[in-house]
């Protein structure tokens, strides 16, 4: 699969899971952090392993949906979401990397 459709790909895995995890987690009735959190690392970390490039828009796409459905109720500290995302993304792109170590960092 070329660059570019990975990373379409990847983004488009990204952007539905973040905005899946913000609607469950902007319900009323939700209210568990852990599987939200759990939820958020296991999403970008698989977006960031399809995608191979970019790991911060990946995390962007993941993490930031949630706060912004959540500020009003939240505040600030919804922007904890953000900090799940990019750490799962950075394992993602790790774990991308070491399975493709034949491969140029550009391909």
């Amino acid at each position: 699969m070329s660059t570019n459709r990975r990373e379409a790909w990847g983004s488009i895995l990204a952007l539905g899971s973040g905005l899946s995890i913000a609607v469950v987690d902007s319900r009323p009735t939700w209210d568990d952090t852990g599987i939200t959190a759990a939820a958020l690392f296991a999403s970008a970390a698989l977006a960031a392993i399809v995608a191979g490039r970019r790991p911060w828009l990946i995390a962007l796409l993941v993490g930031l949906p949630t706060p912004l459905l959540e500020m009003p109720a939240r505040g600030p500290a919804a922007f904890i979401a953000v900090a799940i995302a990019a750490i799962g993304t950075l394992c993602g792109f790790l774990a991308g990397r070491l399975a493709r170590p034949d491969r140029p960092a550009g391909d």
